[in-house]
């Protein structure tokens, strides 16, 4: 017997919605009954900073645009060959303490072993090192910001 899909509850797909444009979130995602819906709306990021979506699988065919607060955008991250990139998931921190001096600036000289910035995962807060010593070309991220495993967060030539 051929297993019957689910619909889409429109209703549930705009209350999603309301609370994206309610709140400050930009993505929300529920899974009731194997049925997963996944809403999301663009946030006009500043230009270094790159938003990255995944496409989410889906068990039914996606709900109405108008539905929708705005459909998530594909970024291609620019490549760069001496990134240190995020060895895992979590929230980037630049200095030690709000209102603290950040840890690096661009221009300034690393050592290998040098705290570059903090990312807390889980609750942990998780320091950075430089894997070698060089100068800091480029911070590809932004105090707060969410980054994802991989990531590129900073560029060291």
């Amino acid at each position: 017997m051929a297993e019957q899909k689910k619909a889409v509850d429109a209703k549930l797909v705009r209350e999603l919605a309301v609370i994206l444009n309610d709140t400050e979130l930009t993505e929300i995602e529920v899974e009731q009954d194997g049925l997963r819906i996944r809403v999301a709306r663009e946030v006009m990021a500043a230009p270094q900073q790159m938003m990255h979506y995944a496409p989410a699988p889906s068990a039914a065919p996606a709900a109405p645009a108008s539905a929708v607060a705005a459909e998530p955008v594909v970024v291609a991250a620019p490549k760069h060959d001496n990134a240190i990139k995020a060895p895992m998931v979590g929230t980037v921190y630049l200095a030690p303490a709000p209102g603290a001096r950040p840890f690096i600036e661009v221009g300034a000289n690393v050592k290998e072993g040098q705290t570059l910035l903090i990312i807390e995962a889980m609750k942990t807060m998780n320091q950075i090192p430089a894997p070698k010593s060089g100068k800091i070309v480029e911070i590809l991220v932004d105090d707060a910001q969410p980054v994802e495993y991989d990531e590129a967060l900073v560029v060291i030539e």
